[in-house]
């Protein structure tokens, strides 16, 4: 057993008599001095511990073969409208989806941007196979030509307008001409205009009625239109309700869709014109006609990490469009790529990397308008976006985890002229690098070194310089003494 004797001579830090010790005014001016260095030292060793540091790298994307990217998009078209609005994706690997209708939704708005009522539909238009009558026959004009003049009086002297607004040059309406005249024949010949009053059809050349056909906001040709007299003057200020038609176009399909509209209406209605609307029946082939000529379209879509396309443009596989009248000028109020960032989840991050999301949804508040002139016309807005994904990691090398996937963008845009029917073209280019952000963490034993060597840095440097300064003034006063001997 070791005895206290042996234990006290391995003792480091022997200790002198108190009264062996002499205290100076230079000591305790040094050791005030000492302690508040001390103090200030580990203060500023604390908080650079406790300060997150980040290290950033380029490397190549990390991202697996067959990985999605989502883009998301909130995007005003103040002269588009819903009714032939498109969704196209296409990119470097052949993918080419037209009309995604899944994940996209759409609203009518006015010229200012302004909604003016619920979802417009969104479902894929009903595909047409009979374009017209395949027989050829003798036809002459059954249906009445419309102007601007005469239209408001035959909408309101008949319970039921059915119009057909075409273009003399469109393929799709020189189809359906025939078939119209014989089917506007046969109905006059079934309801007297002048006896029954029920039901009439009529044409608008929109060549030469152009005023008329935007009132109506005809984009499309041949675009058919339902007016019902009556059917919501009091909910629509007196403006008439209409729906457009998406059937069949030869004769026995246009007659039986004719008569599926009269069949509701009583006779007196000639008189009376009012429709119950509780009754109206539900066909797939019709469908509300816009009430504006503005649409916003919002939702995603998802990509492959490739070069591609997201189109938003006019089209539809059974009409014609004047490219001088489609207008895609548009405002951008969302569009993003990757998930959704929450506003907590993005305040954190900042404190890592403060100029993280500047660039997340560059497009944002955006606005892209063509004013619509013989200078103007045929204006197809392309934007060029270059994507790069940044990832913040946490944690050691051994067991890091990814806190965050974040993409950012740079976008130049472009007015072009084009010969074809405007499009609003969104081309991005994802890059094969991306921008790695790791935290780097600070152990705690390296605090406690950095601590120690502040203290004992300090108290040693202060009692050199107290010998120093302590001797220096011995000598003095020797000398001192030695003058005066």
């Amino acid at each position: 057993m070791i005895s206290p004797s042996r234990l006290k001579s391995v003792d480091f830090y022997r200790k002198i008599p108190r009264d062996l010790t002499e205290a100076s005014l230079s000591g305790a001016g040094l050791s005030i001095i000492a302690a508040l260095s001390m103090i200030f030292l580990f203060g500023m060793e604390l908080n650079d511990y406790l300060t997150i540091r980040t290290s950033t790298s380029i490397v190549v994307d990390q991202s697996s073969d067959g990985e999605f990217l989502r883009i998301d998009f909130n995007i005003s078209f103040p002269a588009l409208s819903c009714e032939f609005a498109s969704v196209d994706v296409s990119d470097a690997l052949g993918t080419n989806r037209l009309n995604i209708t899944k994940t996209i939704r759409k609203f009518s708005i006015d010229r200012n941007l302004v909604s003016t009522g619920s979802e417009f539909h969104s479902g894929p238009l009903p595909k047409v196979n009979k374009h017209g009558d395949d027989i050829e026959e003798e036809y002459g004009d059954g249906s009445i030509p419309l102007t601007a003049n005469s239209f408001e009086s035959y909408s309101h002297q008949y319970s039921i307008l059915v119009v057909n607004f075409y273009a003399p040059w469109c393929y799709w309406s020189n189809r359906l001409k025939p078939s119209w005249e014989r089917a506007a024949k046969i109905m006059r010949e079934r309801y007297d205009p002048e006896m029954d009053g029920r039901i009439i059809l009529g044409k608008v050349d929109c060549t030469e009625e152009g005023e008329l056909c935007r009132r109506h906001h005809i984009q499309g040709y041949p675009s058919i239109r339902i007016f019902r007299k009556g059917s919501d003057i009091k909910e629509n200020h007196g403006h008439h309700d209409h729906e457009s038609y998406y059937g069949e176009r030869d004769t026995e399909s246009l007659v039986a869709a004719m008569e599926t509209l009269v069949s509701p209406v009583p006779k007196e209605a000639h008189n009376l014109a009012l429709e119950d609307k509780s009754n109206k029946t539900i066909d797939s082939a019709k469908r509300p006609a816009p009430l504006t000529s503005g649409c916003r379209i919002e939702g995603f879509v998802r990509v492959k990490k490739v070069p591609g396309n997201l189109i938003i443009s006019a089209r539809s596989g059974e009409h014609s469009f004047d490219p001088s009248q489609i207008n895609v000028s548009h405002v951008v109020s969302q569009f993003s790529f990757g998930k959704r960032l929450s506003p907590r989840l993005l305040s954190e991050v900042k404190r890592l990397t403060p100029y993280l999301g500047g660039s997340h949804d560059r497009l944002r508040g955006q606005s892209y308008i063509a004013n619509h002139g013989d200078t103007n016309a045929n204006v197809t807005i392309e934007h060029y976006i270059q994507v790069v994904k940044t990832e913040v990691r946490t944690g050691r090398s051994s067991r890091e985890h990814t806190l965050l996937e974040e993409y950012e963008y740079t976008a130049h845009s472009s007015l072009v002229h084009s010969l074809h029917v405007p499009v609003a073209k969104f081309h991005f280019v994802p890059s094969p690098m991306q921008v790695l952000i790791s935290k780097d963490p600070k152990s705690f034993s390296h605090f406690i070194t950095n601590v120690c060597a502040i203290i004992g840095g300090i108290f040693t440097v202060a009692g050199i310089l107290d010998s120093i300064l302590h001797n220096t003034i011995r000598l003095m006063k020797k000398v001192e003494l030695g003058k005066n001997f």
